[in-house]
């Protein structure tokens, strides 16, 4: 690479960084062509990108970004991934690719500014995706009210049985 092509890759990842919710590292030695294949594609079902560049140049392109931290994980052999909307997602791939594949090993991320380590990375790819988050949230938000409205029907329902009681018994005598 001449020295054109090595900004133009610098200026190509710095820009993946700042609009990127989440940044993977992972170490990609002993993976095959078609493996590696396999997983940009489940990667890019999900809106993130996996990316094998120089680790001075990744250094370079993570310089005064959020995501100048993850520089401890550039060595070797470094393939970075990063998400744009849904962090939980990319962990989930990587997670799960990993069980499969141990050649692929996951070194640390980023997630808006806080250094996530490797375990931090599994609890967050257990996570329910963000619809079923977003529909336990409202199951939630939905409760409230429904409660509230069985509350407020009770007290005339009670008053209504109660008059139906008199009634009854006012009948027998």
């Amino acid at each position: 690479m001449n020295r054109e092509q090595k900004s133009a890759e610098v200026d190509d990842l710095k820009g993946r960084f700042a609009k990127a919710k989440i940044a993977i590292a992972t170490d990609y030695r002993g993976l095959t062509v078609a493996d590696f294949q396999d997983l940009r594609i489940e990667l890019r079902k999900n809106n993130s990108q996996i990316r094998v560049a120089k680790n001075t140049l990744l250094k370079r392109a993570v310089q005064d970004t959020s995501f100048e931290q993850l520089q401890e994980h550039f060595t070797g052999t470094t393939a970075i991934t990063v998400s744009y909307d849904d962090p939980v997602a990319p962990a989930k791939v990587l997670t799960a690719f990993s069980k499969d594949h141990d050649e692929m090993v996951i070194r640390g991320g980023m997630l808006d500014g806080k250094t996530l380590t490797v375990d931090d990375l599994l609890a967050l790819s257990k996570l329910p995706s963000r619809e079923v988050m977003l529909s336990q949230l409202l199951s939630v938000m939905q409760a409230v009210p429904t409660s509230f409205v069985r509350v407020l029907n009770a007290v005339p329902s009670s008053f209504v049985y109660a008059l139906q009681a008199i009634k009854e018994s006012k009948e027998q005598e």
